[in-house]
């Protein structure tokens, strides 16, 4: 019988329109996961004047979207490689859309925190469902540019938020961009139809007119014989429980640095997106000031990934995302020191560049390390616990922003995490893995 390797197909096609529409697709989501995220920190200035909020309890606040990213990215990443991508990805959506909009009608910390946690369980779980997504179906030759390509959609989704903080909060109160984020709800039945479906599913479900149409896809001059079956190699077939699989085969002890790391990278992230409007207006910026150093953030963000994954396809993309992030660590220091504003805010764009950036290249680096048919609780397992630094992020900021300690103790914690990241990245190790081939460029 005639045989047809799905991911031989993907890893050798050539970049074409269906790879520019699953592309796009995955980037105009997470535009809008990275928005939901992003403006409770654009928003939390004006939140704590309403609501009579001190930073400590802003900081509980801001950290309740955090610990529902934790349970849906591990929720979601794992019931996606069940129930299928196209309805994780649905789920995810339904869930931050309507209750980041239903934030923007509460009028206490408590309501606030509560649909905060429920839409959280919608941003964090999609995206690893995106990033395997992203990885399963890019060329290889450009797969870590492709994915951070995507990842950067993140970031985009942050300047969003800034732009429409800086021209709507101070007319019409925090309420309108939470408000505005109840729109996205009307994609989902796009998403069913015109998002591409993993191929493992399709292939466990035995659904091979739609193997047959991604085959085409991928590869249109592909042969199909009537009697073609279509196959992932044999260590992308699922054997047990998939999350113990992240154990096996001599994966435990890098999956453990994974999530060591992605803690790390998550820390400075989410302690710069909760806090940085306000460490910048407390160093005596305007409202939008510090809000222009947040879109400083975020365009660094998007060069950093961009250009990460640009190199990561050229050398390894371990040796990059280590350098990324101890770079990182460096420029967090700096911040500390005396400048002017202009270079504050190249300072920032390269923070940005090796925090965001670099986390949103980890993502790849995640999905390209684990077999298919794990991807996405791979990733989603690395991002839930790494929840774990995202949530610790804006409670640690809040309470030394709350004891009134120099600002720069602030980017000291932060800078930290850069270094500690970096060495769990790279005492990652391939050379023990016993059942899965190994990226080229990892």
């Amino acid at each position: 019988m005639y045989q047809i390797n799905m991911q031989k197909l993907a890893d050798e096609a050539s970049f074409n329109r269906f790879h520019a529409k699953v592309l796009l697709w995955c980037l105009l989501i997470l535009v809008i996961d990275g928005y939901d995220i992003a403006v409770v920190g654009i928003a939390l200035p004006a939140i704590m004047k309403q609501m009579d909020a001190n930073a400590s309890t802003a900081g509980i606040m801001a950290s309740s979207a955090l610990f529902g990213m934790m349970f849906g990215a591990m929720a979601l990443g794992t019931l996606s490689d069940r129930i299928g991508r196209r309805w994780a990805l649905s789920i995810g959506v339904m869930l931050f859309s309507v209750f980041t909009a239903a934030a923007g009608f509460t009028k206490d910390p408590v309501s606030f925190s509560v649909v905060r946690f429920i839409a959280g369980l919608g941003i964090g779980g999609v995206l690893p469902v995106i990033v395997a997504q992203m990885v399963e179906y890019s060329p290889k030759k450009i797969r870590s540019l492709m994915t951070a390509l995507m990842a950067s959609g993140y970031a985009l989704g942050g300047i969003l938020a800034a732009v429409l903080g800086k021209q709507l909060i101070g007319e019409y109160g925090w309420q309108v961009v939470f408000i505005a984020a109840g729109v996205p709800v009307l994609l989902i039945p796009f998403i069913l139809k015109l998002m591409p479906e993993s191929m493992t599913y399709l292939i466990s479900h035995r659904r091979s007119g739609e193997l047959a149409e991604v085959a085409r896809h991928l590869q249109p001059e592909v042969k199909q014989p009537s009697d073609a079956q279509f196959v992932v190699s044999t260590t992308d077939h699922v054997a047990g429980a998939p999350v113990t699989r992240l154990f096996q085969d001599g994966r435990g002890l890098s999956t453990v640095l994974f999530w060591i790391a992605f803690f790390s990278g998550l820390f400075m992230v989410y302690a710069l997106s909760s806090w940085l409007t306000k460490l910048m207006a407390l160093s005596g910026y305007s409202l939008g000031s510090a809000l222009s150093f947040v879109i400083a953030l975020n365009v660094g963000a998007i060069i950093g990934a961009v250009g990460g994954g640009w190199l990561a396809d050229k050398f390894r993309i371990k040796w990059v995302l280590v350098a990324m992030y101890a770079l990182g660590g460096v420029l967090l220091y700096m911040m500390t020191l005396q400048a002017s504003t202009e270079v504050r805010y190249l300072v920032i764009g390269a923070v940005g560049a090796c925090t965001t950036g670099a986390q949103l290249l980890a993502y790849a680096y995640c999905g390209q390390f684990y077999p298919m048919s794990i991807r996405s609780t791979g990733i989603g397992m690395a991002s839930g616990v790494g929840r774990l630094g995202a949530i610790a992020a804006p409670l640690l900021i809040g309470q030394i922003v709350a004891l009134e300690l120099p600002l720069e103790q602030n980017f000291l914690v932060i800078g930290a995490f850069g270094v500690i990241g970096a060495v769990a990245l790279a005492l990652i190790s391939h050379g023990g893995l016993a059942s899965q081939p190994i990226p080229q460029n990892a």
